[in-house]
C-alpha cells in the first residue's frame, strides 16, 4: 500500500487562512484581448424551460423595494446611524437594493426587543408554537416561487436548485420542528420508592444566529425553526452578501409572529459579530461560516460563558470504488452525477464533494473520462433560466479567491482535466462572477486538495485499495461531509464507519432532509442541525429531584 503524503501544515488552520488570503491577491483579471464570446446556454429542444424576469423589474413575479430596513420588534426600523449599503447581483455585478449598515446601537435595539418578547413567547404552549411554525411553512409555500427566484438572483445559484431543493427544504424544516417540539418528551424516573427525578426542557432566552450567504433562506430555516419552536427569541444576522432575501421573507411572515420573536439586523459581520455575541442579554449563539471566523465567534462567546453551536468549512472526500463501473446502468449514471455534485450551488457548499478519490480501476475503465465528459456539459449562465446548471459565484471576493486557486493548481503540479478559467459571458452578464467547472488531477498533499476553495473545483486522486482510500479521505483538518460509492454493501458500510466526518452519504450526495442530523467533526465544527436533537441546542435541561419521604435525611435532625 502506498501511503498518502501528509500535508505539512494541515494542523494549523491559521496558516491555511493566511494562504487563502494570499491566494486572493494572485488572480489575474480576464484578458481584454479579442475572444469568441460565449453564448447563453440553451436547453435541448425537447426540454421545456422557464427564464424568469429579474426581481424588481416590471415583468418579474418578485416585487422589490429599492431600500430595506432592519426588522426589530415587529416593525421595520431604519439603522440608527442612517447608513445603507448596496446588495449586488452576482450575475451582473449590478445593485439589487439597499440594506442597512447597522452598528452597535441597532444590536441594542434588536436584543432589547427579543428580550422583551421572550417571557411571553416562552410561556406559550408547544401546541401554539407548533401552530405558528406550520403557519410560516404555509405562507412560504404560498410564495414559494417568488422566494426561489429572489434567492437565485441574489445568491447566483441556479433557480432550478432553489425551486427543487433550497426553498422546499426550508419549508419542510418549519413543518418538521413543529412536529418535533410537540413530540419531545422529558423524563421521569423513580430512583427509590420516595425519590423521583424529573427532567424538563426549557428555552434558553435570546439567541444570536449568524447565517452565511451560500444558503441564505435554508440556513435561516435550519436555525430559526428549532430556536423558536423551543421557545426562544432570536436576533438574526444575515450575511451582508445576501441580506435581501431573508428580509423579503420577513415581510411575508411578520403578521404570523408576536413582535420581537424574530429580529433581523443587517451589516458587516466584522462590525457586528463581536458586539452581538458579547451582548450581556444574549444567551446562546449559532453560527455557520468559515472555520477562521467561527473560532473568533467562539472566543467572543467565552465572555459570558454562553453555549454555542458551530458549523464550519470542509474538504469533503467522495470515494468511488472499482465496482461502480461493473455495469453501465442507472447506478453508473447516478455515480457520474455524484462526481459532478461538486458544481451544485457553484461549489459554495461547506460539504461540497471537492476531493474525488477514485480506485485505480475506475481510471483505467473510463469512468473518469465519462465523469469529465459530464462536467464539460454543465451549462453555465443566467441563474434565472431553469436550463442553467451553474450560475455565478456569489461575489467578486469569491471570484478572486477561486481564481487564485485556479492559478495555483497547475503551479503545484496539478493537471487541469477541464475548466480552469473564468467563464466569459456576453451582454451585462460579462460583469458577473462566472467560473468554469474545473477538475484538477493530482495528489492529496497539494494545497488545492487541502484548502477549502469554496467554488466549482474538484480535485481527483487515485487509490489502490480500501485502506489507502480511508487514509487519504481522513488526511484533512476537516470532517464535515463525505461520500462512498460502491455496489458492495460491505465496502460502503466499512467505509462509512472509518471515515471521520459528521455526514457520510452512501451512493448519493448533497441531500439534506429534515430528520438527518448534520454537523462536523474535527475543525468543521460541533453540534448538529436538521434533526430532533437540534432542539437540545436551544434548551436548558432542568432537573427536579422530588423527595416524598416525610422523614429527615438524618444529617442535622
Amino acid at each position: 500500500m502506498t501511503s498518502s503524503p501528509k500535508h505539512p501544515d494541515t494542523s494549523r488552520i491559521d496558516d491555511i487562512a493566511q494562504r487563502e488570503a494570499d491566494i486572493m491577491t494572485t488572480f489575474v483579471a480576464p484578458t481584454t484581448a479579442p475572444r469568441t464570446e460565449r453564448t447563453e446556454p440553451k436547453a435541448p429542444a425537447t426540454v421545456s424551460h422557464t427564464v424568469y424576469a429579474r426581481p424588481g423589474t416590471a415583468d418579474s413575479i418578485v416585487p422589490l423595494k429599492t431600500r430595506y430596513d432592519n426588522f426589530i420588534g415587529g416593525d421595520w426600523v431604519k439603522p440608527v446611524k442612517g447608513e445603507y449599503a448596496e446588495d449586488l447581483a452576482p450575475a451582473t455585478g449590478l445593485p439589487i437594493a439597499e440594506f442597512p449598515r447597522s452598528t452597535v446601537g441597532d444590536i441594542d435595539l434588536a436584543v432589547a426587543a427579543a428580550k422583551s418578547a421572550f417571557r411571553g413567547w416562552a410561556a406559550t404552549t408547544t401546541v401554539d408554537r407548533a401552530a405558528v411554525l406550520i403557519a410560516i411553512a404555509d405562507r412560504l409555500q404560498e410564495h414559494f416561487e417568488q422566494i426561489a427566484v429572489l434567492e437565485s438572483w441574489e445568491n447566483g445559484k441556479p433557480v432550478r436548485e432553489t425551486l427543487g431543493a433550497d426553498i422546499p427544504l426550508a419549508i419542510d424544516h418549519f413543518r418538521y420542528f413543529a412536529a418535533a417540539i410537540r413530540t419531545q418528551e422529558g423524563s421521569i424516573k423513580k430512583l427509590t420508592n420516595e425519590l423521583v427525578s424529573y427532567h424538563f426542557y426549557e428555552p434558553i432566552g435570546v439567541v444570536a444566529q449568524i447565517i452565511p450567504w451560500n444558503f441564505p433562506i435554508l440556513m435561516a430555516a435550519w436555525k430559526l425553526a428549532p430556536a423558536i419552536a423551543a421557545g426562544n427569541t432570536v436576533v438574526l444576522k444575515p450575511a451582508s452578501a445576501t441580506p435581501i432575501s431573508i428580509l423579503y421573507v420577513m415581510e411575508l411572515i411578520q403578521d404570523l409572529l408576536p413582535a420581537g420573536v424574530i429580529n433581523v439586523i443587517n451589516g458587516s459581520g466584522s462590525a457586528l459579530g463581536q458586539p452581538l455575541v458579547e451582548h450581556d442579554d444574549i444567551g446562546k449563539v449559532a453560527f455557520t461560516g468559515s472555520t477562521v471566523t467561527g473560532r473568533e465567534i467562539m472566543g467572543y462567546a467565552q465572555k459570558n460563558i454562553i453555549p454555542t453551536t458551530m458549523e464550519f468549512g470542509g474538504k469533503s472526500p467522495n470515494l468511488f470504488f472499482d465496482d461502480v463501473a461493473r455495469e453501465k446502468d442507472d447506478y453508473y449514471v447516478k455515480a457520474i452525477e455524484g462526481f459532478a455534485m461538486f458544481a451544485m450551488n457553484k461549489g459554495e457548499i461547506c460539504s461540497c464533494p471537492s476531493r474525488a478519490l477514485l480506485q485505480d480501476g475506475l481510471i483505467a475503465s473510463g469512468f473518469l473520462e465519462d465523469a469529465i465528459a459530464r462536467v464539460k456539459k454543465i451549462s453555465v449562465g443566467n441563474p434565472l433560466d431553469t436550463a442553467t446548471e451553474m450560475g455565478p459565484q456569489n461575489s467578486l471576493d469569491q471570484l478572486t479567491k477561486i481564481g487564485g486557486y485556479l492559478k495555483l493548481g497547475p503551479e503545484e503540479g496539478a493537471k487541469v482535466l477541464t475548466g480552469g478559467a473564468r467563464a466569459e459571458m456576453s451582454g451585462d452578464y460579462a460583469g458577473g462572477y462566472f467560473i468554469e467547472p474545473t477538475v484538477f488531477q493530482g495528489t492529496n498533499d497539494m494545497r488545492v486538495f487541502q484548502e477549502e476553495i469554496f467554488g466549482p473545483v474538484v480535485t481527483v486522486a487515485s487509490f489502490s485499495d480500501f485502506d489507502e482510500a480511508i487514509e487519504i479521505a481522513n488526511d484533512t483538518i476537516y470532517g464535515l461531509g463525505s461520500g462512498v460509492w460502491s455496489r458492495d454493501t460491505d465496502i460502503s458500510f466499512a467505509a462509512a464507519q472509518r471515515i471521520k466526518a459528521g455526514r457520510v452519504w452512501v451512493n448519493t450526495y448533497n441531500q439534506y432532509p429534515a430528520g438527518a442530523g448534520f454537523g462536523g467533526y474535527k475543525q468543521s465544527g460541533y453540534g448538529r442541525e436538521t434533526d430532533q436533537q437540534t432542539l437540545n441546542n436551544y434548551q436548558e435541561v432542568k432537573n427536579v429531584l422530588d423527595n416524598h419521604d416525610p422523614k429527615p435525611l438524618g444529617f442535622f435532625a
